[in-house]
């Protein structure tokens, strides 16, 4: 069994390190969201595809009141999911060795 908990423990591991490089693209998008970046920049472009399918909805469903809070309510949730599903993941792993 030992063997299953270090793999859950890596399955962790980079999982975690996924949801953290998400959460700083959600706030570079928003940084950028202040400036007029050049929006045929290549890392602007990708910025851009990688975090608009996620903010988008969310975009949707809120009042709009002159000021964009999708990318506060993504990191949030981000932040949740690192505390609680990796957490939770991490423990379990743990139990397994």
């Amino acid at each position: 069994m030992f063997a299953l908990g270090y793999f859950i423990d890596g399955v962790v591991y980079v999982l975690d390190t996924i949801l953290e490089v998400y959460f700083w693209m959600i706030v570079a998008n928003a940084v950028l969201s202040w400036v007029n970046p050049d929006p045929y920049n290549p890392i602007v472009r990708f910025l851009y595809s990688a975090t608009e399918p996620v903010l988008r909805p969310i975009r949707r469903r809120l009042p709009m009141l002159g000021i964009d809070f999708s990318p506060l309510i993504v990191c949030v949730a981000i932040k949740f999911l690192q505390i609680f599903l990796v957490g939770t993941l991490r423990h379990w792993a743990i139990g397994l060795h």
